[in-house]
C-alpha cells in the first residue's frame, strides 16, 4: 500500500471522490470539534453522507479492496488471534489470510487510515496486516456474531464472582440500590440489547427457568435462543431493566410496564418493557422499535403495483375511515405510520391517540393514552374533535364507544385511520356490526379495509429450487400439468441457519365500493362480502402469498401459515 496515500486525510479523500462538497466539509469540521469525535462519525451523524459512501470512497481513492461482511464465515483459527476488546476499540475484524501468503492477515476496517490500529494488530498477531474497507455497522455486527456470547458470558461470570464476594449474606430478592449502576450488569444488559439490534430482533425475552436464565431473540417473527446465564444474575438484570425503564424496583409481585430509549450504532431505539412475575422469578420482554423502521416510504411496504394503485386511491379520500387489520406483530403500526407520513403536509392538522406512542413524527400531534388520568381512547377522541383536526389516527379500536366516535368523526368530514384485530378485510365489517355500529353508518363511513400479515422471505444465498409436486400445485391453484419451480429454505451463515432473511408484507385490500355498501346495509355475512369483493378484483391474503411463492420470494410452508391465519 502506498504510504503517501495512507497519510491523505479523510476529508480530502471524500472531496476527491465527490462524496461531499467543501462547504459540507467545513460544516462537519466545526461540528467535529464540538462533538470531539472522528470526522467520519460526524459526517454520518449529521446526515451529510453515509457509512457506505465513505467506505466506497476509501476503496476507490486508496485502491483498497472492499468487503461486505454480511454472511461472511471466519475460521476459528483467525477468531482466536485477537480478543474482542481491541477489535471494538479500533472498529475492525480479521477475516482471512491472504490466499498467496499465509503470513499476511486481511483485516476489515472502517478506518483504514488508522496506522496505530494496523500496527497494534500486527504486534498482537505477529503477522503482516493488509487493510480492507468495510462499513462500521457490518464490522460491529460481525464482532457480535463471533465474540458476543463469550463477551456477555464473561460479564455475567464477573458479576457472579463480585456478588459472591460482596453479597454472600444477602438474599436474592434484595432491593438493589444505585450501586447497581457501577455493576458489570449494566454492561451485560447493554450487550444483550446491542446484540439483539444487530441480529435484527424485534423482541428480547429474558426468561427465568428452574435453574438458569434463558435469553431468546425474536428475529423475522420466530424466537431463537441465544444464551443462558446462571440464575444468580436474574435479580440484577431485572433490577437494571426496571431502573432504566422507570419502574418500581421494589415491586416483584405485580406485572409492570415501562419504556426507555437507547442508541445502537447511531440509531435511536424506543424500547418498551413488560415485566411479568412467573413461578421461577420475573420475566422481562423488551420490544425494540426504531423510528426509521416505522416511518418507511410506502414503496418499502411490499405492496405490488396493482396494490399500490388501490392504496394510493384510498389515501386520496378527504374523509371516511381506513382500517388496517391483522394479529399482533403483523406490521399494522408500520402501515399506519407510513400512511401518516404520506399525508403529513403543512396545510393538514393530524392528531393521533395511541397506546403507546411508538414513534415521534415531526409535524404530527401525538397523544398518549393514560388510564390513570382517565385519558382513554374515547375521552381523548372527544377532545381531539374540538382541536380542528383534518386527519385522526387511532392506535386501536378496542371497544364500541371508541368505534362509535371514530365512525361519527369520519362521517363529519374527518379522515380517520385505525387498526382492528380481525382475520380478514371482510370480517372487519362484521366486527364493527358486532360492536354495535349501525350497518348504514359503517357503509357510509368506511373507505377501505387493509388486512395484512408479515411473511418471511427466503434467504437469497441458500434457497434451493425444486419442482412443485401435484399437491403443492393444487395448494397454489396451478394446473397440475404445468411445470413450476418453487424454492425451499436451506440455511447458511447469512440467515443464521434459518433459511429466511427479512420479512415482507402480504396484503388484502378491500375498497368499499357501491355494491359492497349495499351488501353492508343489508347486513350480509363476511363470506358474502368477500365474494362480492373478489368479483371486483380483490386479492385475498392467500392469493397474495401464492404469488410470493411462485416468484421465489417465500416458501410454501410460509404461504400455508398465512393462508390458514387468513381463513
Amino acid at each position: 500500500m502506498d504510504f503517501g496515500k495512507k497519510k491523505k486525510r479523510l476529508g480530502d479523500i471524500l472531496l476527491d471522490a465527490g462524496v461531499i462538497s467543501t462547504e459540507q466539509l467545513d460544516i462537519a469540521l466545526v461540528e467535529q470539534k464540538k462533538r470531539n469525535q472522528k470526522l467520519g462519525e460526524t459526517l454520518i451523524d449529521t446526515g451529510i453522507t453515509t457509512e457506505f459512501e465513505i467506505a466506497q470512497a476509501l476503496h476507490e481513492q486508496l485502491g483498497l479492496d472492499y468487503i461486505s461482511l454480511v454472511g461472511k464465515k471466519i475460521d476459528d483459527e483467525i477468531i482466536a488471534l485477537v480478543n474482542d476488546t481491541i477489535l471494538r476499540k479500533y472498529k475492525l475484524i480479521p477475516f482471512e489470510f491472504h490466499k498467496n501468503n499465509p503470513n499476511v492477515l486481511r483485516i476489515a476496517m472502517a478506518d483504514p487510515l488508522d496506522i496505530v490500529a494496523i500496527d497494534d494488530i500486527a504486534i498482537v498477531t505477529g503477522l503482516q496486516v493488509e487493510p480492507v474497507v468495510a462499513t462500521q455497522s457490518e464490522i460491529a455486527a460481525t464482532i457480535d456474531r463471533y465474540y458476543g456470547n463469550s463477551e456477555a458470558m464473561a460479564v455475567a461470570q464477573r458479576y457472579s464472582k463480585e456478588r459472591e464476594l460482596i453479597y454472600t449474606e444477602i438474599e436474592d430478592n434484595q432491593q438493589y440500590n444505585e450501586d447497581i449502576e457501577n455493576s458489570p450488569i449494566v454492561l451485560l444488559v447493554k450487550t444483550i440489547i446491542e446484540q439483539a439490534v444487530r441480529q435484527r430482533a424485534s423482541d428480547i425475552h429474558i426468561e427465568p427457568l428452574e435453574n438458569q436464565i434463558r435469553i431468546r431473540y425474536r428475529v423475522d417473527g420466530t424466537l431463537k435462543e441465544t444464551m443462558r446465564y446462571d440464575m444468580n444474575v436474574l435479580a440484577a438484570i431485572i433490577a437494571r431493566i426496571k431502573i432504566i425503564g422507570g419502574m418500581d424496583i421494589s415491586e416483584k409481585r405485580k406485572p409492570q410496564d415501562g419504556r426507555f430509549t437507547m442508541a445502537v450504532d447511531r440509531q435511536e431505539f424506543d424500547i418498551r418493557v413488560s415485566i411479568l412475575p412467573t413461578i421461577f422469578g420475573e420475566k422481562a420482554v423488551l420490544r425494540l422499535t426504531s423510528q426509521k423502521a416505522l416511518t418507511k416510504d410506502k414503496r418499502e411496504l411490499g405492496l405490488r403495483e396493482d396494490e399500490m394503485e388501490i392504496f394510493n386511491r384510498l389515501l386520496l379520500n378527504p374523509h371516511g375511515i381506513i382500517l388496517v387489520t391483522g394479529p399482533t406483530g403483523s406490521g399494522k403500526s408500520t402501515t399506519l405510520y407510513t400512511v401518516l407520513s404520506e399525508l403529513n403536509r403543512d396545510g393538514v392538522n393530524i392528531i393521533t391517540v395511541e397506546d403507546p406512542v411508538e414513534a415521534n413524527i415531526e409535524g404530527i400531534n401525538q397523544v398518549q393514552v393514560n388510564t390513570k388520568t382517565d385519558l382513554t381512547f374515547a375521552n381523548a377522541l372527544r377532545s381531539i374533535l374540538r382541536q380542528d383536526p383534518d386527519i385522526i389516527m387511532i392506535g386501536e379500536i378496542r371497544d364500541s364507544e371508541t368505534a362509535q366516535i371514530a365512525v361519527k368523526a369520519s362521517i363529519t368530514g374527518h379522515l380517520v385511520v385505525s387498526t382492528l384485530h380481525t382475520n380478514s378485510a371482510a370480517s372487519t365489517i362484521t366486527r364493527l356490526v358486532d360492536m354495535g355500529i349501525e350497518p348504514y353508518l359503517i357503509a357510509d363511513a368506511t373507505v377501505g379495509v387493509i388486512a395484512q400479515r408479515l411473511i418471511r422471505k427466503l434467504c437469497n444465498d441458500c434457497k434451493k429450487p425444486k419442482l412443485a409436486s401435484d399437491l403443492e400445485k393444487e395448494l397454489l391453484n396451478i394446473d397440475k400439468h404445468e411445470q413450476v419451480t418453487i424454492y425451499e429454505p436451506c440455511g447458511c451463515q447469512l440467515c443464521n441457519d434459518t433459511g429466511y432473511y427479512g420479512r415482507i408484507g402480504v396484503y388484502e385490500i378491500m375498497p368499499i365500493t357501491a355494491s359492497l355498501k349495499e351488501a353492508i346495509n343489508k347486513k350480509e355475512s363476511a363470506e358474502r362480502l368477500q365474494t362480492i369483493a373478489l368479483k371486483e378484483g380483490m386479492k385475498t391474503l392467500k392469493i397474495s402469498a401464492d404469488r410470493y411463492v411462485i416468484d421465489g420470494i417465500t416458501s410454501i410452508s410460509e404461504m400455508k401459515r398465512i393462508a390458514f391465519e387468513g381463513v
